[in-house]
């Protein structure tokens, strides 16, 4: 067995442990690997392994792996998005998970219709109010899901929960359940074209307490492809 298939099934039951101490089953749950920094070799061995869904953080990344790779896997953009890569990002991911402000959705929307096409994105939300990191404040939220309504070409599918970074899980539990709250809330106005079915949190070192707390999309990086340089990473780009 490979480093990276242990790896992965280490990374697999421990998803269905915490999915099962919440009360669900593990199929709740939706892994999205994070590719950053991770080569196009490796990216393959984890299709071979089965997986057909990646997350990358930037869309140069993603632009430069993808036709590498087989047309079956399905990328999700889990780092910020400039307003002037939106043309690129749209055709290549299925989902956005980092929609933050009406300017974004507006051009999004815009590139969308050009190509008759429609896209899935999540609300990323800074819950940890971080100066340094985008999205919208907890209390902002409403506000962009009922200006989203307009645009018919952008399917709201729920919300990306962003948290600080720590060395104890624990301590962020309270702003995952937050989280989790803040959608129940959002997703009883039933606001058109917005369904909240999505809660996308939890990475490597908290995605246990993230499915504790009601995460249904952990973004892993580390725990299944290892470490990274730590001067690739950077705040802006967190999402394991």
């Amino acid at each position: 067995m490979s480093s990276f298939l242990g790896r992965l099934d280490e990374v697999t039951e421990r998803i269905a442990a915490a999915a099962r101490r919440s009360g669900r089953s593990e199929t709740d749950v939706t892994l999205i690997p994070v590719t950053k920094n991770v080569e196009v070799a490796r990216i393959a061995e984890a299709v071979k392994a089965g997986l057909t869904r990646f997350g990358e953080n930037r869309v140069q990344e993603a632009m430069a792996k993808a036709p590498l790779l087989p047309p079956s896997v399905e990328w999700h953009l889990v780092g910020t998005l400039q307003r002037n890569k939106a043309r690129h990002a749209v055709g290549l991911f299925s989902m956005v998970h980092s929609l933050d402000r009406v300017e974004l959705a507006s051009e999004l929307a815009r590139r969308c219709a050009a190509r008759g096409v429609s896209l899935d994105v999540l609300v990323q939300v800074n819950m940890g109010r971080e100066s340094q990191k985008s999205g919208v404040m907890p209390e902002g939220t409403r506000e962009l899901l009922e200006a989203l309504t307009r645009y018919q070409t952008l399917r709201v599918r729920g919300l990306m929960i962003m948290t600080p970074l720590c060395d104890d899980p624990e301590s962020v539990r309270p702003l995952f359940r937050e989280g989790r709250i803040l959608k129940e809330e959002l997703g009883r106005l039933r606001l058109s074209n917005v369904e909240l079915e999505h809660l996308s949190m939890g990475m490597s070192g908290d995605f246990e307490v993230a499915i504790e707390e009601g995460a249904t999309m952990v973004r892993i990086g580390t725990a299944l492809f290892g470490p990274r340089p730590v001067a690739t990473l950077d705040a802006e780009e967190a999402s394991d």
